[in-house]
């Protein structure tokens, strides 16, 4: 059949981000007959619109202020899927909901108990600076202080930093100090400065990346934790956007928001940061067995200590009783089943500790605020 639209699709497919977008933006082409225009490129390498190209609409990653000129002027209806140009008026826009990807990072962190907290954002064009500032307001919030690397390392930043001054930085800092890097980019730079400079990666420093790339996360050493974003979803609701936009309508006033999906734990992060030494065995023994139907007793029983003293160093250190602890590691161990598996829920339910899917389905949305089957859905 022909095609009904014609829609050119302006992302960059260097990175997993701007592949799962491109992949998703596809297959709603796919069924609404749609014919694409994918990444293309004037003389200089820049995205651009073909010159004699005659379309329908446009979804775009815009970067700077330039390619807004030079979209405007095709007058065609235009959904953003990036937000590094803010307050684009006449423009629809779908984008990742960076409150709730600087909560699940802080979330992460605090669930291994850093108490010390950085950002780590290179100018690069790649990310809003919003992004570190909304990270540590947040943990600002909850009482702890952050602070930011590109405002202390000076103008010599990026790939041209001088890693001895950020190792220096990193070393005045108080041990272990969590990093919160917007994109996995400035987190694989600052992951291969640890190494050039014998700084321990999670011993001293801890680095969470902002967004997840399949191969810059896992090849690193040691690999990065990151955020799994919800790319799939952002290029189908950039679809639905640009369909009715072509249709008339007028695009939304304020950006359309995707939640991300989860923390994908690496060994960047993968420390206990206590220093108690019973409350830090107590933590492994709920990592290694909270799938199992165990209570707080048979954690007193492997570690010989009172349950009131306990619980209160529990309080103390992680600000949570021993039963939270458990509960937070069992809903984690069953939403990355959710997202990584095909096993159904039930049979996650009997893996992580609940006594039936009814009950963990249950349980698990009023913990994350939604149900199993839709965070498998998105």
């Amino acid at each position: 059949m022909p095609s009904k639209r014609s829609v050119a699709v302006l992302v960059e497919t260097y990175d997993s981000w701007g592949r799962d977008i491109v992949e998703s933006i596809a297959r709603y082409a796919q069924t609404a007959q749609w014919a694409l225009v994918i990444s293309p490129r004037d003389e200089d390498g820049r995205l651009r619109l073909p010159p004699k190209w005659r379309g329908d609409g446009v979804i775009a990653m815009l970067r700077d202020q330039a390619m807004v000129d030079h979209l405007r002027k095709a007058k065609l209806p235009l959904v953003d899927v990036d937000a590094l140009v803010p307050d684009i008026k006449g423009v629809g826009r779908v984008v990742t909901d960076d409150k709730l990807r600087v909560a699940m990072a802080f979330e992460h962190f605090r669930s291994k108990n850093f108490r010390h907290f950085a950002t780590y954002a290179p100018q690069v064009n790649r990310y809003p600076d919003r992004r570190s500032k909304m990270f540590r307001e947040v943990v600002e919030a909850a009482g702890f202080p952050c602070f930011d690397f590109h405002e202390t390392c000076g103008a010599s930043f990026g790939w041209s930093a001088d890693s001895a001054k950020v190792a220096a930085w990193i070393r005045q800092q108080t041990a272990p100090l969590a990093v919160f890097a917007p994109d996995p980019v400035p987190a694989r730079q600052l992951t291969e400065i640890c190494q050039w400079e014998g700084i321990r990666v999670p011993d001293e420093v801890g680095i969470l990346a902002g967004d997840t790339d399949d191969l810059l996360c896992t090849i690193a050493l040691p690999p990065i934790s990151s955020i799994e974003l919800d790319c799939f979803r952002i290029g189908r609701e950039a679809c639905v956007l640009l369909d009715k936009m072509i249709n008339g309508k007028a695009p939304p006033k304020q950006p359309v928001l995707i939640p991300p999906l989860r923390v994908i734990p690496r060994h960047s992060t993968e420390i206990l940061a206590v220093s108690d030494l019973e409350v830090a065995e107590a933590l492994r023994f709920i990592r290694s067995r909270a799938c199992d139907p165990i209570q707080v007793n048979d954690i007193l029983e492997a570690i010989p200590i009172s349950r009131r003293s306990l619980e209160q160093r529990f309080r103390n250190l992680l600000g949570r009783s021993i039963g939270d602890e458990i509960r937070r590691v069992r809903f984690e161990s069953a939403r990355q089943l959710l997202v990584e598996t095909n096993l159904s829920t039930a049979a996650i339910a009997g893996k992580c500790g609940f006594s039936s899917g009814v009950e963990m389905a249950h349980a698990f949305r009023k913990y994350y605020g939604i149900r199993p089957s839709d965070l498998r859905k998105r």
